[in-house]
């Protein structure tokens, strides 16, 4: 096996354009969980409409990137509006798969054949991020130690990366606020924050947007990176991926998202790299064998190595203990 061309593709994973998409979501799932105690098992919902939000407005209406990206962050904000109002004052558990079926019905809509005039159906959109890439300042890749990424694909990274550090600095700027104790008191004991007066149920909702929002973005950038929208890449497994690395980093920290984001992207891409070598050289028993083994068995060990993380360090890198312990 290559060790080291493996090593050079975990790296390159670590710190691409799609570590720094999952870092927005992750971010945005910090404000939910994290920061204000909501289960939000639907985060790839937000992810989904921001993205369509762009691409529709784009490939479909003929609007400009720019109306395209409004439209995906309003979006963000409806859907989050619209989930919150009749579930934000359900049971923790009851939250947690309205917002999981939420995300999943409309994954299916977007991709169902009557949706095809306006969404792509089950092909998608394509060619929507043209005028990104024509603003694009650079003349050569950015070279990160022994690889380099292309010109549009450096463009990206430096967008994305840009927005997680500024979704950063405004989320620890808010939670430092008197509005972020509010969101932690709600946290740690509901009933508490509500004998102080404080509306719970207001603060909870603008916590779903500003967290869906952050997602929306990261489904702007993600459809971006990629030029086109397909409703197969919103699968339920994206949102479980966030919170892998929310997990991993440690929640209600300022740094765990990005940090969790880089080191997920690195394992799994690690991990995946391994498998095909070792599925090449015949090193895997037989029931690894096929097209779809390098990703079922890198799920496998990334599902494994994510429950030992849970039982030994639960709190992960950066984060405290006692910031787990919900009011749900």
């Amino acid at each position: 096996m290559d060790l080291e061309a493996i090593l050079g593709t975990a790296l390159r994973s670590a710190v691409g354009p799609q570590a720094a998409v999952y870092a927005l979501l992750a971010i945005g799932l910090n404000v939910h969980y994290g920061y204000t105690g909501l289960l939000n098992f639907g985060q790839v919902g937000f992810m989904l409409v921001g993205a369509y939000g762009l691409g529709i407005s784009v490939a479909t209406w003929g609007l400009s990137l720019w109306a395209g990206i409004v439209v995906g962050l309003i979006a963000g904000v409806l859907l989050a509006l619209l989930l919150g109002a009749p579930t934000l004052r359900l049971r923790a558990d009851y939250f947690a798969i309205t917002t999981i079926a939420v995300a999943e019905v409309l994954r299916l809509v977007f991709r169902s054949s009557p949706a095809t005039p306006i969404t792509g159906g089950p092909f998608g959109l394509q060619s929507i991020a043209n005028e990104f890439y024509a603003l694009n300042p650079l003349t050569r890749g950015i070279r990160l130690g022994p690889f380099t990424y292309s010109v549009n694909v450096s463009w990206s990274l430096i967008v994305t990366w840009a927005l997680v550090l500024l979704a950063t600095i405004l989320v620890t700027l808010l939670v430092r606020s008197p509005w972020g104790r509010v969101l932690r008191s709600i946290r740690e004991d509901e009933d508490a924050a509500r004998a102080l007066g404080k509306n719970v149920f207001s603060y909870k909702m603008q916590s779903l947007v500003l967290g869906g929002v952050l997602g929306s973005v990261g489904g702007i950038m993600f459809a971006i990176a990629g030029s086109t929208v397909n409703a197969d890449a919103f699968r339920p497994q994206i949102t479980f991926f966030a919170y892998a690395i929310l997990i991993l980093g440690g929640a209600a920290t300022r740094i765990g998202p990005i940090v969790g984001a880089i080191i997920f992207w690195f394992l799994f891409s690690g991990v995946q790299g391994l498998v095909r070598d070792a599925q090449g050289a015949d090193l895997l028993p037989g029931v690894l064998s096929g097209a779809n083994a390098v990703g079922a068995s890198a799920l496998i060990l990334m599902g494994t190595a994510l429950v030992l993380l849970v039982v030994f360090r639960p709190q992960g890198i950066f984060g405290d203990l006692r910031e787990l312990k919900l009011d749900a």
